[in-house]
C-alpha cells in the first residue's frame, strides 16, 4: 500500500498547512496499512481484551474526524450534547468501534477516504487557522474553553496516531503482521 498525496497536498501548499497535511496523511497511512490483506471477518475480530477491532478503529477514526471538521465549520452545534447522553446514545457510540452486520472493511476504508478528502480540502481552504469555536459542554472539556481550527486539527492528528498504535497492536495479535519493523 503506498501513500498517495491528497489533492490539496499535491497542490502548492507550503508552511504550516502543508505540515499539517503531511503529518495527518502519514498517521492515516499507518492506520490504513494495518488493514492490508485482511478479510472482513479478520477486520472485525477482537484480538485483545479490548472491544476494539481493526475495522471498527477505522470506522471510529473516520467518525471522529468528520465530527471535528463539522465542529470547525459549525461550532458546538455540530457535536452531541454529551451531558445529556443516555445509555442508548452511549451504546450507539460503542458501535463505532466494531464492524456491524453488513459493514465491510472496504466500505469503512472508502468512507474514511471520503472524510479524509473533505478534511484535506478544508485545511487547504480554511481562511484562518486561528478562528475559534467554543467547545461543547462535556465532562472532559474545560468549561468555557475554546479551540482554534489549528488545535482541532492537531487533536485529529493525535487521535489518528493514538488509534494507529492501537491498530498495530491488534494486527500483530491477529497474525503477527506489523505496521513498521
Amino acid at each position: 500500500m503506498t501513500e498517495t498525496p491528497s489533492l490539496s497536498e499535491s497542490a502548492t501548499l507550503t508552511g504550516e498547512r502543508a505540515d499539517l497535511l503531511r503529518t495527518l496523511n502519514k498517521q492515516r497511512h499507518f492506520l490504513r496499512f494495518t488493514t492490508r490483506d485482511l478479510t472482513d471477518e479478520q477486520a472485525g475480530l477482537r484480538t485483545t481484551v479490548s472491544a476494539l477491532c481493526l475495522g471498527g478503529l477505522v470506522k471510529h477514526v473516520a467518525a471522529v474526524e468528520r465530527g471535528w471538521v463539522d465542529f470547525i465549520l459549525d461550532g458546538p452545534s455540530a457535536m452531541p450534547d454529551f451531558t445529556a447522553m443516555t445509555e442508548a446514545d452511549f451504546a450507539k457510540r460503542a458501535d463505532e468501534f466494531r464492524l456491524l452486520p453488513g459493514e465491510t472493511l472496504a466500505g469503512v476504508l472508502a468512507e474514511y477516504a471520503a472524510v479524509a478528502h473533505r478534511t484535506d480540502e478544508l485545511i487547504a481552504a480554511l481562511p484562518d487557522l486561528d478562528a475559534t469555536q467554543p467547545l461543547p459542554e462535556a465532562p472532559w472539556f474545560e468549561s468555557g474553553a475554546r479551540w482554534s481550527a489549528r488545535q482541532v486539527l492537531l487533536h485529529i492528528i493525535a487521535e489518528t496516531a493514538q488509534h494507529a498504535g492501537h491498530a498495530d497492536i491488534i494486527r500483530e495479535s491477529l497474525d503477527g503482521a506489523k505496521t513498521m519493523g
